[in-house]
């Protein structure tokens, strides 16, 4: 959002975008707790698992949990960012990402070279660097075995690593099949979202119309609405603010109420579809 914009409605910044700031974002009491959880598991090393169905919170859930344990000193925190590549691109993004000259075709010294890093962090900081994968349903079979093998060493007593697996139903179908029960069985932190209730939504709304400094932009009713009519799906009730949002600033209205929620959002009437197709 373009600085004219801001200035209309006097935000600090847009309340409806992907990138709003960490701290603005809500963290429920489930969330905390998977968080404090995912802390302590940092300490012994492991797998978590964040699930839930698109829209309903998994990588605002993982954002919040990046941000607490980056503010922690000696805590090292990856984030993976191309869960579909495969075992070649995987080593190369694990290289990259901890400080460690790996060739891709030598994957044993690879993976010596990895928990060789991850070893000496482990000593320096009695904690286990900590990888988070996103979009984890998309994971070649490959690569999560990889994964699964190279965290854990002295026949799977000494854990190197932690790991923060987030995805939705695919990724749980697939960890509950025979091939993936050895990786299934090592979750040790669960988060399972659910289709967040109206009050829910309102107050993550609410929230963060109030952190970006425009705690009147909306009227409630508005409000309202647009939690009923977003059924459940964070993402889709931020989208639908989002546009009406982009609507209010081009007609430069100075605030957002229901009817422009009707006039942008609602479809169109059979009469006046059927007037369309007449002309």
């Amino acid at each position: 959002m373009n600085k004219k914009l801001l200035a209309l409605y006097g935000i600090k910044w847009n309340p409806f975008a992907p990138d709003v700031p960490v701290g603005a974002l809500r963290v429920t009491p489930r969330i905390d707790s998977f968080c404090w959880r995912v802390e302590q598991l940092a300490g012994e090393g492991g797998f978590a698992l964040v699930t839930g169905a698109p829209g309903t919170g998994k990588s605002v859930t993982l954002r919040i949990l990046a941000e607490r344990l980056s503010a922690q000193r000696d805590v090292k925190v990856g984030v993976v960012s191309r869960p579909q590549a495969g075992l070649a691109d995987f080593y190369r993004e694990m290289g990259d990402m901890f400080g460690v000259a790996l060739h891709p075709h030598n994957r044993w010294g690879g993976s010596k070279l990895l928990r060789e890093r991850w070893q000496t962090h482990i000593d320096a900081s009695f904690s286990r660097p900590l990888l988070i994968v996103d979009e984890a349903q998309e994971m070649v079979p490959a690569v999560l075995s990889e994964l699964r093998l190279l965290a854990s060493a002295r026949l799977d007593s000494h854990i190197l690593l932690t790991v923060v697996l987030a995805g939705d139903g695919r990724l749980v179908e697939r960890l509950r099949s025979e091939e993936f029960l050895p990786l299934g069985s090592r979750m040790r932190v669960r988060l399972a979202l659910d289709r967040a209730s109206p009050d829910e939504l309102r107050d993550c709304l609410e929230q963060l119309l109030h952190k970006a400094g425009a705690v009147k932009l909306m009227t409630p009713e508005l409000i309202a609405t647009l939690c009923d009519h977003a059924q459940g799906n964070l993402r889709a009730l931020m989208n639908m603010a989002g546009e009406l949002l982009a609507v209010a600033a081009q007609q430069e209205a100075r605030q957002i109420d229901e009817k422009l929620f009707l006039e942008t959002c609602s479809p169109p009437t059979e009469s006046k579809a059927a007037g369309g197709r007449r002309r």
